[in-house]
């Protein structure tokens, strides 16, 4: 037989085009268009309805950049039509490549209630199924013309204040149709059996049958009369549709689900309007497909809706208690995971998983994060202690070097928790089912032979108005369908404990799962990440102080709801383009806006709190938030300073520079301002490696090949230029309590002042660099080569920490040459280390070489800075204020309490006497991270803490006031069973076994 085979397929894809697919929508009717513009921001649904319309016509311009447009389309059925399915045909102008990433609309009936929203696969509306004819039709939309930010090119769209004003978009049409069903099944028919058939080798018969009933079809197809003749055609299709899959078929578990980034290209307010659209495309498929289901993920996405929109609340609430609509993941948003700190993680936990017991009843088991830039090694412990059981991702298909080497398996946390993990082998989490995708996710699947099965997420994202009815046609012809992998829309859960059933022995992946791409994530837009350390820091304080009002102060009201408003605001910022820095100018704003009015809230509840506590009286009271003792306050206590160390001196140094010296250290400033010596006198050892000099500033190009404020590519690093350029320097503070030496260099366009200070008993060189930053696609770190054998760095995560190779003996190691830390980084060899510590930075890298002398210099480097211009072209232009700081001789348990106290400064309030701390740990290797009273109101106090060390801890809790009981809790505050907290001692005390990195959260019953 000849080969035809290109010919058919050829024919097949363009009679589909321009015959069939067109022919869907017959008959058409223009409808008659009005709109009025909407002023500045969008205004209530009220508002719009009642506005003044004007005449509008097809093919008229509309929308400047972030506007708002009202349509009111009015029509009427013509009475031929009665008996027929109607549809209106409503097209903003859509681009059909770029589904969420423009213009976007919602349909409203006079009355205000919503209908769906309009995308560029979904902008139809259905009149009637059987209209009657003469039927009317009033319809207003609410059309967003949000401009398109996807080329990867730097613009200034990404702010409405910068924006231009000229119209973005032509409204493309408007009109009544017929909806011909059979030509739309048609459709379905043909689209699948060419996807299938198209992903079959050509040496297999079935794509040959395929083939033939294809031609059948189309010759049985009267392109003239392609709704009269389309029930002729799908017969000729019968067969082919209805040969079922082999026994071994792939299974995939289809979920609906429609990722929205809370914010990204868009500002926040837009997102409230992108979930409205979709949750209201996904009720009213839901109405005439009761087999679909729909995984939404972000409590906080579903609380806007409660917010702005509460009819279609309602309707989303019937849906979950009918099991259609599933709410999923646990978390208050699909935060990062790299940089939010642990206890604000374990409130991502409470705040979703309260939010969706609260308001629909439901535990949720997975935690969803398909789109983070990477995962903590800290997440499958938070995971089990928030009760969830299941785990997703995606995102590491992204990596650029190595391929992931399962996708089902235990993920094994520092603490050695595991959680069941799933990671799709679809390789996206926005579907559209087709036999492409399909095929891929079973060729790709690495566990064949030990299980069978793996999850697809399907829909439009990010605004794109989610799964839509030709993807559920899709999944009716795949559910058993030879060639194709079997194909069964189910909830989550129904996926996963089936998953773990056949494949209970999965492997095993220990530690983080690093995301070998958007490294720069660690970095970009310091004052985003700057203002949630601020936060994270200033929360721990107002909720320790206002607990220990709360339980000594006689009237004092512990602040509930202020706390959980700024907490569920903090959270909002962690998403995972808003910390990670790769959101527009706008969202980047209102976040530094945001974060102001968080800090100058909290320090009002700190003060009103620590005021109440310290009484009338003139004396001064240093408030010590750390979780450490420091200058004889303890921690959670309040006094006046009692311990100081040796007084701290300072000479000139031969050959230029200063030498400082406290008894502990002696650090040498050269002549050039830079730190040539740091010396342990405590243990006769110096810190800088021999020719080096730390605390040097150095600044790379920064061009990535694609991703600008997320990536840096490793090739950043074969360019590099040391500013050693000295503008400045002297001595700007010399007392016996401290000294500080400043430092001015200009460089490029910008410039950077140092003020290097050495403190009577510390052990630490703080650094406060005061950065001008007017830099374009530059990147500034500083570098501390250190004179130490390290084979690893260990880096603060949540809640314990993570070492990672300092070597580069395999790909997996040298990827990840730019690693996250939260407050230190550690490099030791065995009896001695040095810590580099941080206020708000993340983004570190740590190299080693070998000395001449046969010395290793192990270097450790800051990321301070970027200067990405892509999505936000002036991003971090401007003053930043970095700290951070050096300590020699310091072990693991001294990064901790050095980490803690940089970032939670002492407070001065005068008052009438020492405030004793409200509990005590007797164990600096056992952290208390947070003190707060419960959420449930009733008064208990509940106390997170957790090993640090990555040993075993035996610990006593001593609570400063009476207490009736210690109970062991989860991260939502309910009792767990089997617990490490002992019974109450006889003086009152709580006795703690904790393992290695264990968080433990005990509720303490007052009396």
């Amino acid at each position: 037989m000849h080969d035809d085979r290109s010919i058919t397929e050829h024919r097949l894809r363009r009679v589909l085009k321009e015959r069939i697919k067109p022919a869907v929508h017959s008959r058409p009717v223009p409808l008659t268009v009005a709109r009025w513009e909407a002023p500045g921001e969008p205004v209530p649904v009220a508002q719009g309805l009642a506005a003044t319309y004007e005449p509008c016509a097809t093919g008229a311009s509309w929308g400047p950049a972030w506007g708002t447009t009202w349509f009111k389309v009015t029509g009427t059925v013509p009475a031929e039509w009665a008996g027929r399915t109607v549809e209106a045909v409503l097209d903003l102008g859509f681009d059909r490549m770029m589904p969420g990433f423009q213009c976007e609309g919602l349909v409203h009936r006079a009355d205000g209630s919503e209908i769906k929203g309009l995308n560029p696969y979904n902008d139809w509306v259905r009149v009637a199924d059987r209209a009657e004819g003469g039927e009317r039709v009033e319809w207003y939309v609410e059309a967003a013309s949000n401009p398109v930010l996807v080329e990867h090119t730097p613009t200034y769209e990404g702010d409405q204040r910068t924006s231009a004003d000229q119209p973005l978009y032509r409204l493309a049409r408007m009109d009544l149709t017929v909806f011909e069903t059979e030509v739309w099944e048609l459709v379905q028919d043909l689209e699948v059996l060419h996807d299938l058939m198209t992903q079959l080798g050509t040496d297999d018969a079935r794509r040959y049958e395929i083939l033939r009933a294809v031609d059948a079809a189309l010759d049985a197809v009267d392109l003239g009369d392609v709704p009269g003749t389309a029930a002729a055609a799908r017969a000729c299709l019968t067969g082919v549709l209805a040969a079922p899959a082999r026994a071994s078929a792939h299974r995939i578990s289809a979920v609906g689900h429609s990722h929205i980034d809370s914010a990204w290209l868009w500002p926040l307010r837009e997102t409230v309007r992108k979930v409205a659209r979709t949750s209201s495309n996904m009720v009213s498929l839901m109405d005439e497909h009761p087999e679909f289901v729909f995984a939404m993920s972000q409590a906080q996405q579903l609380d806007w809706i409660k917010t702005y929109r509460p009819e279609l609340f309602e309707r989303i609430k019937k849906k979950i208690a009918d099991g259609q609509f599933v709410p999923v993941g646990g978390m208050w948003v699909e935060s990062d995971t790299n940089m939010v700190g642990g206890e604000a993680m374990a409130r991502q936990f409470l705040y979703g998983k309260k939010f969706f017991l609260d308001e629909f009843g439901i535990e949720t088991h997975n935690v969803w994060l398909p789109d983070s830039f990477g995962y903590t090694a800290a997440m499958p412990q938070i995971v089990k202690l928030s009760g969830s059981t299941w785990f997703l991702t995606q995102k590491i298909c992204w990596s650029q070097v190595n391929k992931f080497p399962h996708h089902t398996f235990w993920w094994e946390g520092i603490d050695g928790t595991r959680v069941f993990t799933h990671f799709p082998p679809v390789d996206t989490y926005n579907s559209d089912l087709g036999g492409a995708q399909l095929a891929h996710a079973a060729r790709n699947y690495r566990e064949k032979g030990r299980g069978s099965r793996s999850l697809v997420p399907f829909g439009w994202g990010d605004g794109g108005g989610g799964p839509t009815r030709e993807h559920l046609a899709r999944a009716r012809r795949q559910r058993n369908l030879e060639g194709s992998p079997r194909v069964e829309i189910e909830r989550p859960d129904a996926f996963f404990e089936k998953a773990r059933a056949e494949y209970e022995d999965a492997p095993v992946w220990a530690g983080e799962l690093y995301l070998e791409l958007h490294r720069g994530t660690y970095t970009s837009q310091a004052k985003t990440k700057q203002g949630n350390r601020h936060s994270e820091s200033l929360l721990r304080e107002a909720e320790l102080w206002a607990a220990t009002a709360a339980v000594r102060v006689p009237g004092y009201a512990y602040p509930y709801e202020d706390l959980e408003r700024i907490w569920k605001t903090v959270l909002l910022h962690q998403f995972h383009d808003i910390l990670p820095g790769s959101s527009i100018a706008w969202v980047h704003r209102e976040a530094r806006e945001t974060y102001r009015s968080v800090r100058e809230e909290l320090q009002g509840i700190t003060l009103a709190a620590q005021t109440a506590l310290a009484g009338e009286g003139g004396r001064e009271l240093v408030f010590n938030c750390a979780p450490h003792t420091r200058r004889g306050i303890p921690a959670g206590g309040a006094g006046v300073p009692a311990e100081a160390g040796q007084p701290v001196t300072v000479e000139e140094r031969h050959g230029g520079g200063h030498v400082l010296a406290n008894g502990r250290l002696l650090v040498e400033i050269d002549g050039r301002g830079l730190v040539v010596s740091a010396y342990d006198l405590e243990a006769d050892r110096e810190a800088v490696a021999p020719g080096g000099a730390a605390n040097l500033l150095q600044i790379h190009p920064d061009f990535p090949n694609m991703w600008d404020a997320w990536d840096i590519d490793a090739f950043y690093r074969n360019k590099v230029t040391d500013l050693v350029g000295l503008d400045a320097m002297e001595v700007t503070e010399s007392g016996p309590s401290s000294v500080t030496v400043r430092v001015t260099r200009s460089f490029g366009s910008s410039t950077a002042v140092q003020s290097l200070t050495l403190r009577s008993g510390a052990k630490t060189l703080d650094i406060v660099t005061d950065v001008d930053w007017h830099e374009t696609e530059k990147f500034l770190k500083a570098a501390f080569p250190l004179d130490v054998k390290a084979e690893r760095s260990a880096s603060e995560t949540q809640f314990g920490h993570v070492y990672r190779a300092t070597h580069t003996n395999t790909s997996w190691e040298a990827a990840k040459f730019e690693i996250c830390a939260h407050r230190w980084i550690h490099a030791e060899e065995p009896g001695w280390g040095i810590a580099l510590l941080n206020e708000s930075t993340y983004g570190h890298d740590v190299t080693r070489d070998v000395r001449a002398d046969g010395g290793q210099t192990t270097t450790v480097r800051l990321s301070l800075l970027r200067a990405p211009r892509y999505p936000d072209p002036e991003t971090d232009q401007g003053a930043h204020t970095l700290r951070f700081s050096l300590a020699p001789g310091a072990g693991i348990g001294d990064a901790v309490r050095e980490g803690h106290a940089l970032n939670l400064p002492e407070r001065v309030v005068t008052g009438a006497g020492p405030v004793a701390p409200l509990l005590t740990v007797d164990d600096d290797a056992v952290v208390v991270e947070a003190v707060k009273l419960a959420e449930d109101r009733g008064g208990d106090v509940i106390v997170r803490l957790y090993e640090s060390r990555g040993g075993r801890a035996r610990a006593t809790l001593t609570p400063g006031f009476a207490v009736t009981a210690a109970v062991e809790s989860d991260l939502l505050e309910r009792p767990l069973a089997g617990s490490a907290v002992g019974a109450l001692t006889p003086d009152g005390g709580v006795a703690l076994t904790l393992r290695p990195f264990q968080i433990l959260t005990v509720r303490l019953h007052r009396a």
